[in-house]
Formats: C-alpha cells, sequence, structure tokens
C-alpha cells in the first residue's frame, strides 16, 4: 500500500493565531487539497496525524473537531479525493502521553491499522514535531514549506531541529509533484533536495 501520513495545521490549512475551533474557521491551504486528489488518484493512501490539545484544554469537544473534518472531507471529496482517516491526539501539552507528536504513537496506529511498514510510509508535515515523530518511526520524511515552515527556502540547508534526510518542498502540491514525477522511487539520497515546486 502506498501510504502518505499528513499533518493538518500549517499542511493542509493555514495556521492562525489561535486553535481552530469550529468548522467556519476552517480553510485550506490553496492547492492543497488538490495536491490530496492528485495523489489519491494516483494510488496513494491519504492519512492525517494531527495533535490537537485544544481538546485537553477545553477550548473544543469532538463534536466541533469532527464538525472541522467533515468540513475538511466535503472539500476534498468535491475535487475527487479523499483522505482516509484523521488519528488525533486530544492532550494537553503537559500530560505526557505517547501519542502526542514529536512522540511516534500516532503513526504507529496508523501503520498497525493499514499494515504498512514505516520505511515505506511517507511522512509530510509543516513542523518539526511531525517529521520528528517520523523519524522515530523509520519513515520517509518530507517537509513542506508553508505553515510553521513558510520561511524557509526549499533549496536551504535543514535548520538544525529537522532530522537528517528530510526533503523539503515549497507546498504540499510541490511534494506530489515531485513524488507522481518519480513514478514513487526511492528518495534522493540525503543531503539533495528536489527542485524547487
Amino acid at each position: 500500500m502506498k501510504l502518505a501520513i499528513l499533518d493538518r495545521d500549517g499542511t493542509l490549512n493555514p495556521l492562525g493565531d489561535d486553535y481552530i475551533t469550529s468548522a467556519d474557521e476552517w480553510s485550506a491551504i490553496p492547492g492543497a487539497l488538490e495536491a490530496v486528489a492528485r495523489l489519491n488518484h494516483a494510488g496513494w493512501h491519504v492519512v492525517l496525524a494531527t495533535n490537537q490539545p485544544g481538546l485537553g484544554r477545553g477550548l473544543l469537544d469532538v463534536a466541533a473537531l469532527n464538525a472541522i473534518h467533515a468540513k475538511m472531507h466535503r472539500q476534498v471529496a468535491a475535487l475527487g479525493g479523499r483522505i482516509d482517516a484523521v488519528f488525533f491526539c486530544p492532550h494537553a501539552d503537559d500530560e505526557g502521553c505517547a501519542c502526542r507528536e514529536p512522540a511516534p504513537g500516532l503513526l504507529e496506529q496508523i501503520c498497525e491499522r493499514y499494515g504498512v511498514e514505516p520505511h515505506e510510509v511517507r511522512v509530510v508535515g509543516s513542523c518539526a514535531a511531525h517529521l520528528q515523530a517520523g523519524a522515530a518511526l523509520g519513515a520517509q520524511l518530507h517537509l513542506v514549506c508553508t505553515g510553521h515552515s513558510a520561511h524557509l527556502d526549499p533549496g536551504a540547508p535543514l535548520p538544525a531541529d529537522l532530522p537528517p534526510g528530510t526533503l523539503l518542498y515549497a507546498s504540499l502540491g510541490g511534494f506530489a509533484d515531485q513524488l507522481l514525477a518519480a513514478g514513487a522511487a526511492p528518495p534522493p539520497a540525503a543531503g539533495t533536495q528536489p527542485a524547487r515546486a
């Protein structure tokens, strides 16, 4: 199975000053949902793994989170795509759980659910914590320069908080372009960067 595990905030939707607590507040980064649909059409399954500490802090409840994700699912479906599932950590930062990224617990659950080997999985996101979780899992790591990493240049050296071997892209669309053009070949050797997209 071809599986990409995406972060949500900063990868599919823009980051704001506050937590997204309602469906009305959620919107997609231009081109992100189209990239998901293109991955799907090429045989890729897309699953989200996301920290949602607003639940643990009482800023939203599961019904509100489900409404946010229902809106996201409707919008990607309208483009002919699909996000297979959303795995989330509901805990606040200080709860010490095994599922809050950078711990790999959510990603391990996804691999177990889908029966895939970690080294075959593409972990894609805009923040160090998501990629650190992917590194702990042993997955292939891809940073999109949106959200937390919007200040990065895809051709620049990796920041110190990113795992070695992480590949950089300007956007989720750029990741999809590179992956589909390569026909899902193994990633370039560590220290090389894909073309800017």
